[in-house]
C-alpha cells in the first residue's frame, strides 16, 4: 500500500510530476487577487472571469492548485439538504429554503461546467445515502425528513426501511437510512485539474509555489506580500481553506482537523455482490463520519472524519500522514465490508479539513475590499461553487442572489482562542470517538464521554451536519 500526502486521486489524475507554473517573482497588479488554488480560489477565479471577461485577475497558491484537500478529499458533490435543520435553526425557514435550492444548483452548476467546458472528472449523479449502523443511529435523518416536509421541500430525502437501504448497498452493518436524490460523485483531483486548465485559459495569472506571508489594505485596496514580491489589487479573495488560520481576523472563525482515505485495487466483482452499481455516495451516520464511494474502475474509496485536530495553520504533517489513524481506517473497512480481508488497499492519505462553529459554509468580509470563504468541515465540493461565484460578485462590487444567500457575512460563531481550540479540540474528539463506538456497538457510553462531547454544542459550537 502506497501511504503519501497527496493520494490517490492526484496520482491516477496523472498530475504528479506534471509542469507547475511559475512563482511570483516580481511586483504585479490587478482588479482582484485571490488567495489559494483550490476550489475554492479557482470557482472564485473563474466567476470573475465569466462575470466581467476584461478583470485583471492574479491567483497565487502556495503549492499546486488542487494539491490540497481539493484533490484528496472523498469527492462528494452534495446539496444542502441534510444541513436544512441546522439552516432553519440560524436563518429562518424562508432562509433555509434559497439555501437548500442554491445547494442544489451548485450540484448541477458542477455537472454543466464538466459538461460544456469538457472536463473528464467522473460526474456521477449516483445521489447520497446516509446510513444507520446501529440502533442508536436509526431515524437520525428524522429532523430532515421533518424540515422538508414542514416546508414543502418533497422529494429532497426519501426514508428507507432495511431492505431498501441494503439494496443499494449490502453491507452487514446497515440497518436502514435515508437516499437524496440531489447528491453526486466526482475524481476531486480531475475536477480541480480542469479548473485549473480552464480558468489559465480564460486570462486569470496563476502564480504556484507563492506563499502569502501577509496581505493588508492601503488606499482602498489590497496588498499582498509574498516572498518574491507583492501584489497590488482593487480586491482579495481568500480561499486557502485552513491556511486562513494565518490571518488574524480569521483565526477564531474555524477550527482545523484532519480526515484519512484508503482506497483499494479495482474489485467490480464485490461491488456487483453489494448490489452497489448505482453510483450512491454514502456515509454511516456518527458526527465522525465514515464516508465511502465507487470510482470509474470498480474500486471503494473509504474515509473517516476522525482524524487528529490541526495546531495553527500548520497543515503539513499528521493531516496528511497519521499511521495510526490510518490503521484505524483499516479496520473500520473491513467491518463494513468483511469481504475485503485478504484484498490489500492500493493507496492511503489524509488531509485537513476547516470546520467552521456552525458546520455551515461562511462568506466572510474580513474588511473593507477582503473576502473570504471558508468551513465547509467535509463537504466542500459540492458548496464551493457557489461561495466562489458569491466571492466574484463581492470583490466586483455586485449583489445578485449569491450575496444574498444567508452564508454570506452571518451571524459571528467563534471557536475558542488558544490553547483551548486545540487542546480542548483534542479531549472532546477522542470523547465523541469514545461515546460514538459505544453506541455502535450498542453499549452505554461512559458518563465522562457523554458530558465532554456535549459541550460543545452547550457552548454553541454545532456539532454534525
Amino acid at each position: 500500500m502506497r501511504h503519501d500526502a497527496h493520494g490517490y486521486w492526484i496520482e491516477e489524475a496523472g498530475l504528479e510530476g506534471s509542469p507547475s507554473l511559475p512563482a511570483l517573482a516580481a511586483d504585479a497588479s490587478a482588479d482582484v487577487v485571490v488567495v489559494g488554488g483550490g476550489y475554492t480560489g479557482l470557482w472564485a477565479a473563474w466567476w470573475l472571469k465569466r462575470q466581467e471577461p476584461d478583470v485583471r485577475v492574479v491567483l497565487l497558491e502556495t503549492d499546486r492548485c488542487g494539491f490540497g484537500p481539493s484533490g484528496r478529499n472523498g469527492g462528494f458533490v452534495n446539496s444542502m439538504s441534510f444541513s436544512l435543520p441546522t439552516l432553519r435553526q440560524r436563518f429562518g425557514d424562508r432562509a433555509a429554503i434559497a439555501m437548500a435550492h442554491a445547494g442544489d444548483e451548485s450540484v448541477l452548476a458542477i455537472r454543466d461546467f464538466c459538461c460544456e467546458q469538457e472536463v473528464d472528472a467522473w460526474f456521477v449523479h449516483g445521489g447520497y445515502l446516509q446510513a444507520s449502523t446501529a440502533p442508536h443511529f436509526d431515524g437520525a435523518w428524522d429532523p430532515v425528513a421533518a424540515a422538508c416536509s414542514e416546508l414543502g421541500e418533497e422529494g429532497r430525502i426519501e426514508v428507507l426501511d432495511r431492505a431498501a437501504v441494503r439494496a443499494r448497498c449490502d453491507s452487514p452493518l446497515f440497518r436502514c437510512g435515508a437516499f437524496y436524490p440531489m447528491g453526486a460523485t466526482v475524481q476531486p483531483a480531475r475536477l480541480a485539474a480542469g479548473l485549473r486548465d480552464r480558468v489559465l485559459a480564460a486570462g486569470v495569472e496563476i502564480h504556484e509555489h507563492t506563499r502569502v506571508d501577509s496581505l493588508s489594505e492601503r488606499d482602498g485596496g489590497v496588498v499582498v506580500e509574498t516572498p518574491g514580491g507583492r501584489v497590488r489589487a482593487g480586491a482579495a479573495v481568500l480561499g486557502a481553506g485552513g491556511s486562513l488560520l494565518r490571518f488574524r481576523p480569521l483565526r477564531r472563525s474555524l477550527t482545523v482537523t484532519s480526515s484519512h482515505m484508503v482506497i483499494t485495487e479495482p474489485v467490480p466483482d464485490l461491488l456487483e455482490e453489494l448490489g452497489w452499481t448505482g453510483g450512491e455516495c454514502i456515509t454511516d451516520s456518527r458526527h465522525m463520519i465514515h464516508y465511502f464511494r465507487t470510482t470509474r474502475d470498480g474500486r471503494i474509496a473509504f474515509g473517516w472524519g476522525g482524524g487528529r485536530i490541526v495546531r495553527g495553520a500548520n497543515v503539513h504533517g499528521r493531516a496528511e500522514i497519521d499511521p495510526d489513524v490510518t490503521t484505524a481506517v483499516l479496520e473500520h473497512l473491513h467491518r463494513f465490508f468483511p469481504q475485503l480481508e485478504g484484498r490489500p488497499p492500493a493507496h492511503a492519505w489524509g488531509g485537513p479539513i476547516d470546520v467552521s462553529p456552525t458546520h455551515l459554509p461562511v462568506v466572510r468580509t474580513v474588511g473593507d475590499r477582503s473576502f473570504a470563504g471558508f468551513g465547509y468541515t467535509g463537504h466542500g465540493v459540492g458548496p464551493s461553487q457557489m461561495v466562489g461565484h458569491a466571492l466574484a460578485s463581492m470583490a466586483l462590487d455586485r449583489r445578485d442572489d449569491f450575496t444574498a444567500l444567508p452564508i454570506v457575512d452571518p451571524p459571528t460563531v467563534n471557536v475558542p482562542p488558544e490553547p483551548f481550540r486545540v487542546a480542548g479540540g483534542a479531549i472532546i474528539r477522542r470523547a465523541i470517538i469514545s461515546k460514538e463506538t459505544a453506541e455502535e456497538r450498542d453499549r452505554a457510553p461512559g458518563a465522562i464521554a457523554r458530558i465532554l462531547s456535549g459541550i460543545p454544542e452547550r457552548i454553541g459550537i454545532h456539532v454534525g451536519r
